[in-house]
């Protein structure tokens, strides 16, 4: 398999928990203009996947109160909960956030949705932002 040059480190997407799907992705659709990519279910949350660029945006909605979107939604309400960005090295990406002492949420690399291999780092140590770091 040939290997692929390094991209760098780049934003992919960014995730927006909503209370209500279906009422605000005709906004994101309709009135931005932005164009519907098919995006799977995933950690309790529909998902609605759209392209901004080369970048996305995830609407995320909870399936269930008990799921980190439901959770999100109720303790700070609808908004932004993560930024994604697309590593190179995921490994090598984490082995640097926790020698430079940020609290990782995944010690070791996930799959998450779309397949990818995923890891989030702590909010705690990245002031207030939940990040995950994503594989290309």
């Amino acid at each position: 398999m040939a290997e692929t040059a390094p991209r760098g480190t780049r934003i992919d997407h960014i995730g927006i928990a909503v209370s209500d799907l279906d009422g605000l992705f005709p906004f994101y659709r309709d009135v931005l203009g932005l164009t519907e990519i098919p995006l799977d279910d995933a950690d309790g949350a529909r998902i609605a996947g759209l392209a901004a660029g080369e970048s996305k945006v995830e609407l995320l909605e909870a399936m269930t109160p008990d799921s980190p979107i439901g959770k999100f939604v109720a303790k700070r309400g609808p908004g932004i909960h993560h930024v994604c960005f697309a590593v190179d090295d995921l490994e090598g990406t984490l082995a640097r956030a926790k020698a430079a002492g940020i609290r990782l949420i995944d010690e070791v690399p996930r799959l998450g949705a779309e397949g990818k291999r995923i890891a989030f780092l702590h909010p705690a140590s990245t002031a207030g932002v939940l990040i995950e770091l994503s594989e290309h």
